[in-house]
């Protein structure tokens, strides 16, 4: 080393040692928010993205929950920039004392700046954390809003956070409310800055039934694009409930609802029951989808099955030495959205989206039982069904109880005891870790020779595995290769589910490329989601997507997946790998067993070169609706979804 580079290494080495004020920065304004997004609406991703939307329109609803609003538009710009508008008050136009500028300008510049924050403007208010305008504001090139109170309309405009001039009074107006227009940072978010109607529609329609007599719509204005949806729902969470069920088979017409406030906080609950084996509850406080549940949620349930209980035994349709019904056997078949609007929301879990109000428990207990009591007490043929569900469950779940015990004796699922037929990986670390359930052996065979031994577990299974939308958990437990991926797993099934003991953190689905394949692939999809949804909505499931050509000339192979494009780019290979007279060799994989060990490593098992779809769900409600369609008893949904959509099959038969 030189005496340049060690004086050079010795003033770094001071400057490290000097950790004084002039090393702490200080962010001023919305400089936070562009510095790390992230913090403030989770991700840069489309999900991200996508959350600007809600911020804005959460301001909107709080005026609608406030009483002020009655009409909400949406429109995707043609430009791919987002304008929300509303009919409540308007944002306050006068001088916010504090800042000294109007106060519409320090909402949309000042963090927690709002009504949201013990002022008086909002009793109670959604959105997660009360930022919303100065976020969206500081993560769009440009944003503006129009004001319209008072018979006069107001207009200020922002650049990247940044006031571009004064706010203006631009003219007499007879209108009442706020316009927003905004268009996402390019620079902030890079992944992508396309707005997805489906996304934003499905959101909408759900804010509609949250908020009963709210109309609602979407419009998307970008070329080629002609979307347009307007949701009204004078029922609220009882019309979703009943849409929610309407491909289902119901045990009664009209979906159960009641309502009440205690203490500030007002709790709605919607129910209705069908003819499956799972449940569907759905929470929500202040409008925010609380899909870890919460106190709302067990107030409903301890609720639900003593007024079941109460009413059972009173009535003589359970008899005095039965034991009781459990809350797995009152929930089967089971719909129900619980939505409380409270005036100060804690929020834990995870994700933020788990209710922590420790009082919501016995206010959503008392007010509920009330009112279900007395509806079963005035609907008896109602209760009956109600209560005959619930023991037929009973019966079901003793049933399943003797088989899971038989299964356990015969070494079925205990961890200590895994299948016979996994190949398993020698790390313990599940994060490293993954498992490959693979259809057949001779696939099963190639997958545990070409794997890598340190990280990836095969566990082969024959067949097509049983469909658990039309079965019973007595049925499921016998099913072997259903057991097999209990036990792998490690984590337990349904009520018993523990993600946390996960052996694995990727499980991959991989099946042959042809109807069959996509068969088996969805008969796991459907179990996964109604027995182990934690491992769903954690992340952890994958599908293989191996290639379904190999295009080959001598030494070199190019594979070609599948997809809508598949045969255009099997042509393309073909064209560019074609040499004078001598044309290339394709070979299309039917089946994994097609493939050696070492071609399903080289396309579909190795990290550094093989693409996986991850297995997501954005609502719960959607998924729940697509197994039933898709799974489910009945077969005219079915047979219409397959009309409608066939033209977009991507499956090679």
């Amino acid at each position: 080393m030189t005496a340049e580079e060690l004086q050079a290494l010795s003033d770094k080495q001071e400057q490290a040692a000097e950790y004084d004020a002039s090393q702490i920065q200080v962010l001023e304004g919305l400089e936070a928010v562009r510095m790390r997004p992230g913090m403030y609406i989770g991700s840069t991703s489309s999900e991200g993205l996508h959350h600007l939307v809600w911020e804005i329109v959460d301001n909107s609803i709080d005026e609608a929950l406030a009483g002020f609003a009655t009409h909400i538009e949406v429109f995707i710009e043609s430009d791919n920039s987002i304008t929300v508008m509303d009919d409540g008050r308007g944002i306050p136009v006068d001088i916010q004392e504090k800042t000294g500028r109007p106060a519409v300008e320090t909402v949309f510049t000042v963090l927690h700046a709002g009504g949201k924050f013990g002022g008086g403007g909002y009793k109670v208010s959604g959105g997660l954390h009360g930022v919303g305008s100065s976020v969206v504001n500081a993560l769009s090139t440009q944003l503006d809003v129009t004001v319209f109170k008072q018979g006069k309309a107001y207009y200020q405009e922002y650049r990247r956070g940044v006031v571009v001039d004064d706010l203006k009074m631009i003219g007499d107006t007879d209108k009442h409310g706020t316009t927003v227009h905004f268009t996402p940072d390019p620079t902030i978010f890079t992944e992508t800055t396309e707005f997805q109607f489906e996304k934003l529609a499905k959101r909408v329609q759900e804010l509609a039934f949250l908020n009963r007599g709210l109309r609602i719509s979407i419009t998307d204005k970008r070329a080629n694009e002609d979307n347009e949806a307007h949701y009204h729902y004078e029922g609220g969470i009882k019309s979703y409930v009943e849409y929610l069920n309407d491909k289902k088979t119901v045990l009664f017409d009209s979906a159960i609802f009641t309502e009440g406030e205690l203490d500030g906080i007002a709790v709605e609950v919607s129910m209705q029951y069908t003819g499956d084996y799972h449940s569907t509850v759905l929470s929500f406080a202040n409008n925010i989808s609380t899909h870890e549940g919460g106190t709302h949620e067990q107030g409903f349930r301890t609720a639900l099955t003593r007024v079941i209980n109460n009413y059972a035994k009173g009535k003589k349709l359970l008899k005095e030495n039965e034991e009781n019904l459990t809350g797995d056997d009152v929930r089967e078949g089971l719909t129900a959205v619980i939505s409380v609007k409270h005036p100060n929301p804690q929020f834990e879990g995870q994700t933020k989206t788990k209710l922590g109000n420790s009082e919501v428990s016995g206010i959503v207990n008392k007010l509920f039982s009330e009112e279900f009591s007395t509806f079963l007490l005035e609907n008896p043929q109602v209760a009956k069904r109600i209560v005959e569900k619930g023991i037929l469950a009973s019966k079901a779940r003793i049933a399943a109880k003797r088989a899971r015990e038989v299964t356990r004796k015969k070494s079925g699922l205990e961890i200590s005891n895994l299948p016979g037929k996994l190949a398993d990986c020698a790390s313990n670390d599940p994060s490293q870790t993954e498992i490959f359930i693979v259809e057949g052996d001779s696939a099963g065979g190639s997958a545990k020779s070409g794997r890598n031994r340190e990280f990836q577990a095969i566990l082969p299974i024959r067949g097509k595995i049983l469909n658990v939308e039309k079965a019973s958990m007595e049925k499921i437990l016998a099913n072997e290769e259903i057991r097999s991926i209990f036990t792998a797993m490690g984590t337990g099934f349904g009520a018993d589910f523990d993600v946390s003991k996960a052996r694995y953190q990727k499980l991959v689905i991989m099946t042959d490329a042809d109807v069959d394949g996509a068969h088996i692939r969805t008969l796991l999809l459907t179990l996964f989601y109604r027995y182990m949804r934690p491992v769903v909505e954690a992340g952890y499931v994958y599908i293989a997507q191996p290639p379904i050509y190999g295009v080959k000339l001598g030494d070199k192979i190019t594979y070609i997946q599948p997809g809508v494009d598949q045969e255009t780019e099997l042509q393309q290979a073909i064209a560019e790998m074609t040499v004078g007279n001598r044309k290339p060799i394709v070979q299309r994989y039917k089946g994994l067993g097609e493939m050696d060990d070492h071609q399903l490593w080289e396309t579909t098992m190795d990290p550094e070169h093989r693409t996986m779809a991850q297995v997501t769900t954005d609502t719960a409600a959607e998924a729940d609706q697509v197994f039933d369609m898709l799974m489910g008893d009945r077969v005219e949904p079915r047979r219409e979804f397959i009309e409608a959509n066939a033209q977009y099959s991507t499956i090679d038969i």
